[in-house]
């Protein structure tokens, strides 16, 4: 088991406190505005946790479209499956990722968004190469730091050598894969 692996009532904290932020200050959805997602598009929301993104994105791509919950937690995908279904989206699949082997094909994304996650990867090269195998050759990596500083972030990006920073916000990155 990957130690970057929450434990169940840390998890079940994190959904509770999440539920109360998007209550009091719902800001999701402009977000994920600034990620450049269309329709049609394949998503891959990783390190889906309680599917908060999951399911705007599911939103984004519409019918034609298809987004992947993939996480470490099987109570996030669990959790994630379970509100995609109540919520009626059909585009929506989950996946559990075991280590840093997601069971995803190679290429088969046009976004991987990696939210709010990156500060607990102990093994960032792995983790960057991995995302670089499952995203397409045209596709976008949108990174956040999460609970790092930028510096750090920058750094574990720019030495994994898988990926080009093409777009820098206060809020994430938007990274292009060195394929």
């Amino acid at each position: 088991m990957p130690k970057e692996k929450m434990s169940n009532t840390s998890f079940r904290f994190m959904n509770l406190t999440f539920k109360i932020m998007d209550f009091i200050h719902p800001y999701i959805k402009k977000r994920v505005k600034t990620f450049d997602i269309k329709s049609g598009m394949t998503v891959v929301d990783y390190g889906c946790g309680p599917g908060r993104y999951t399911t705007e994105f599911a939103n984004l791509v519409g019918k034609d479209g298809k987004v992947y919950g993939a996480d470490i937690h099987d109570l996030a995908v669990n959790h994630t499956k379970e509100k995609a279904h109540n919520m009626g989206l059909n585009n929506v699949e989950t996946v559990l990722v075991k280590g840093y082997d997601c069971p995803l094909s190679d290429e088969v994304a046009d976004r991987v968004c990696a939210l709010d996650m990156f500060f607990m990867i102990r093994e960032p090269n792995k983790f960057l190469n991995e995302l670089n195998r499952i995203t397409k050759e045209d596709g976008l990596l949108i990174i956040d730091d999460g609970h790092q500083k930028r510096i750090k972030t920058l750094e574990k990006i720019n030495d994994s050598g898988y990926w080009e920073i093409m777009e820098e916000t206060n809020d994430h990155l938007k990274c292009k894969p060195i394929k």
